[in-house]
Order: structure tokens, then sequence, then C-alpha cells
């Protein structure tokens, strides 16, 4: 099969033959019909995942039709289209017990510790577990962004912030995630402020309807005082969708007493350790929360907002690609700022 794989972190991204995937007894095999292009990505071929360990195929959000399941695998048939959470359970673990598959201990992830979605085929492991069957009113392209960006955005703000209508919500960094975050949250009823440092971002989530916008300039508390004027009030909950330590700074600032933090964007090591103001977090009785992912079970009224219209992924889209513009896309992540969302069709020519 046709897949992207780089050999060292950093290096080129080629397009490569490679060996079928074989399902084992609990797996499945999906032929990939939609992939999100994800910074996530980006931090895996740059190192910044200690889970990645090349030569690795990217790529972790997809969707897609099963081609091959393992004979354990029961309730499930070969056609079917399906999506998964790109953090795939055990199902056995203690975490997986409670109910907790997105931390699952023994956690397995395409494109970071296994063989990714950017491929014409993907395997995916202890799929009773993890394969979430996909309504007819769901395109593929729509169903490829709920496995990390608006699935974990949806966790995030509702499993973990307990976001509310009538709340307050500014989402700092218009990527993936942050337009997600700010989709949901308008959806929720709440009032969401969007910050970001590009204009052409900022542009897209008022379109996407932002009830305000920040242009991230400034030091971290210069930012912070520029999304309670916008927003009128302190906030009621900040996101850090952005992954940056000035980000996550500006946010916990923003929130009123009794706020709640949640850190979405990933800190890359590079940035060394997260000196966030935590005497804010100690005086204000603040909540400081981390969001990783979105488990298969939590997916049901996710695809019920998608399949009514509520939510509407294929908005964020701006460029579909094939597989080896994929590489030209992923490479430049980086170094080049956009708005919107790329998704790759592995089976374009």
């Amino acid at each position: 099969m046709r897949a992207l794989q780089y050999m060292r972190f950093g290096g080129p991204i080629s397009l490569v033959d490679l060996p079928e995937p074989v399902a084992g007894p609990t797996d499945a095999v999906v032929q990939v019909t939609a992939s999100g292009l994800c910074r996530s990505d980006w931090h895996g071929w740059q190192g910044h995942d200690s889970d990645v360990r090349p030569p690795q195929v990217p790529g972790h959000e997809l969707a897609g039709t099963i081609v091959a399941l393992g004979r354990q695998v029961c309730g499930w048939k070969v056609g079917q289209r399906v999506t998964v959470p790109f953090v795939c359970a055990c199902g056995t673990c203690g975490e997986c017990a409670r109910g907790r598959q997105q931390v699952c201990a023994r956690q397995r992830q395409p494109g970071f510790t296994d063989p990714g979605s950017f491929a014409e085929r993907v395997l995916i492991p202890a799929a009773q577990v993890n394969l979430v069957g996909l309504p007819e009113q769901v395109p593929d392209a729509a169903a490829a962004l709920l496995g990390c960006r608006y699935g974990t955005a949806w966790h995030g703000l509702f499993a973990r912030a307990n976001l509310r209508a009538g709340q307050t919500l500014a989402v700092f960094g218009m990527g993936g995630v942050g337009l997600a975050c700010l989709q949901i949250g308008r959806a929720a009823g709440a009032r969401v402020v969007a910050v970001d440092r590009s204009a052409a971002a900022l542009d897209l989530a008022v379109a996407l309807g932002a009830s305000g916008r920040v242009h991230a300039a400034g030091s971290a508390a210069d930012v912070a005082a520029a999304v309670r004027e916008v927003a009128g009030a302190d906030v009621d909950v900040g996101v850090d969708a952005a992954g940056s330590v000035p980000a996550a700074s500006a946010s916990v600032l923003a929130l009123r007493r009794g706020g709640r933090h949640v850190q979405i964007g990933l800190l890359p090591p590079a940035a060394g350790p997260a000196a966030l103001p935590m005497h804010r977090a100690i005086a204000y009785e603040l909540t400081l929360l981390g969001s990783h992912g979105i488990a298969a079970h939590e997916y049901p009224p996710l695809l019920a907002a998608v399949a009514d219209g509520e939510l509407d992924p294929l908005r964020l889209i701006t460029r579909e690609v094939d597989l080896a513009a994929a590489a030209v896309e992923l490479a430049g992540m980086g170094s080049r700022a956009g708005a919107g969302v790329t998704i790759v069709r592995p089976a374009a020519e």
C-alpha cells in the first residue's frame, strides 16, 4: 500500500510502498478515505513526542471503511463506515474499566505508537473497544476531524470543564482544535472570545460565530486584559488550544474567581517547564484541567450534533490534498501560518 513515512525526526517525509497491515484476532483494518492533518502530526515528526520511534507513518485522525476483521471482533462487518478516537484503548486496564479509555494505561495511537493514517490502510487495535460507526448523514471528511480535534474539544469542554449555556469561553489558538472549541461552545450557548496571532485565523473565527476577537500581542497579562475587555467580564472557561506557555498563562489570568482552565494544546519540550501564574490559581481558587482525547463511548452525542447540523466540521476545511501534497503540508506546518484544516485523501491520485 502507499503511505507517507519518515525515517528520522525532522527528516524527509516520503511517499513509499509498505506491506499491507494484517488484522490480528482483536484488530480491524480500515481503508482510509479521509485523514485530518493536525499540528500534533508535526510535533511527532519533530520528535516532541516520546512515544514516536522512526521509521513512522504519521496521521491520527481518520475515517474510512472496514476491509478486514479479526476473528474475535463481534458486531462489526466488512464494508461498514467507521472512525476511531486517536487514543486506541486496550479495553482491559483499570482506566478502561472506569470508562476513561482516553487515558488508557496501555493505549496505542496511530501515527505515534503505531503506523498512522497517512496511508491507504491502517490497523486499528482492540477494534471492539475503539471502532465508532458513522451515521449516513456524517461524511467521511467531517468524521475524520472527530477523532482528535472535535473529540478533544468536546471532551475538554463538557467532560472536563463542564461548560454551560450563558457562560463565557475564551479560546487561545484558532487552529483546528480551537475552531472546534469555538463551534462547540457556540452550539452550547456560550459566548466565545477567539484569541490568535493570525488575522486570517481570527477572520475565520468571526465567520464561525465568535462573539469577539483578540490579537495575541504583548505579554500574557496584556492579552488577558484584552480578553476581559472584549468579553465584558472575567471569563468562566479558558482553553489553551495552541500549546504555548504565554497562551496558557493568559488563559489563567483571564479567568473569573472559581474559573476553569483547560490545557489541550501540547507544550513542546523545547518550551521548558510551564511557569504558569499559580499565585492566581491559588488566590482565585481556579481549576486547572488537562484534557486528552475522547473515549469511543462518548461519541454518540457528538455524532448526533454533527448529523443534525448543530456542528459542521466541514466549515473548518480549507484544503483537500493527496498523500504527496500532504508530505509538503506536514513539513511546512512549523513555519507557515494558515487558517482552517487540511484533509488528506490517501486514495487520491
